[in-house]
């Protein structure tokens, strides 16, 4: 128990859990588009198992360290290029993400030709489970090999995870409800998962982009956005203050 009163523990810690959320983020904007697009009732239940899945993945892989050192190791060369595991997985996950949020977009813009019912709503529902459960995978990688190497004991990144998706749980649930309240931020919602899957594969392919950057290009255009929409609503209670006189 010396490593509760150790105060580089307890540093370690901070760091590491504020580092797991900001890799997080990723996680709570690629779960709050999917959930949009469902019931209110379905998109909850989606949303916590989503994220009860991102904590299990994350513990299961901490409990096997030895495993996912294994596989930062390169597996095979190719164009003069080492690829492990991890950049197979984070190439395939970029690739996801690059695809689902294509056709998102692509739906967004052209309009779905779908017959609305009951019949329709438990596949899409499942389906939505499915696409959570691949890219929880993919991040809990990315996220786990990251902590391995930010600290030393098994015990301070399991604490560090199940601190970081509590607080993702509790922040995604209001995110999702404003992309679904919002419709235009669905949008940027999807530029920023074409983005993470471009630095996904960047990473694959050894091309390390700075995750500062991107959360920074993220940060300016949900401001902008936020800005938009407060604009557009002084305009339409302008309006509706008109028509009433």
């Amino acid at each position: 128990m010396e490593w509760i009163t150790d105060p580089q523990i307890w540093a370690s810690l901070v760091t590491l859990t504020v580092m797991e959320i900001v890799l997080g983020i990723d996680n709570i904007v690629f779960i709050s588009v999917l959930v949009s697009r469902l019931p209110e009732s379905q998109a909850d239940k989606a949303r916590k198992i989503g994220l009860g899945l991102a904590l299990i993945f994350r513990i299961l892989l901490l409990l096997v360290i030895s495993w996912i050192i294994g596989l930062t190791a390169p597996l095979f060369s190719a164009f003069g290029l080492d690829f492990s595991w991890r950049d197979v997985i984070l190439i395939a996950g970029g690739t996801f993400l690059l695809v689902k949020g294509t056709l998102e977009i692509h739906a967004g813009i052209e309009g779905e030709h779908e017959t609305p019912g009951q019949k329709t709503a438990h596949p899409a529902y499942w389906s939505v489970i499915a696409q959570i459960l691949v890219i929880d995978m993919v991040f809990s990688v990315d996220s786990i090999i990251t902590a391995v190497g930010m600290a030393e004991h098994v015990e301070v990144m399991i604490a560090a995870v199940v601190i970081s998706i509590a607080i993702m749980f509790v922040a995604s649930g209001p995110v999702a409800a404003f992309i679904k309240q919002h419709p235009t931020t669905k949008m940027l919602a999807l530029s920023f998962l074409l983005l993470i899957g471009v630095a996904l594969i960047a990473d694959g392919l050894g091309f390390h982009i700075p995750r500062g950057y991107i959360y920074f290009a993220m940060a300016f255009s949900a401001l902008v956005e936020l800005l938009n929409i407060a604009a557009r609503r002084r305009r339409q209670r302008a309006s509706a203050g008109a028509g009433d006189h």
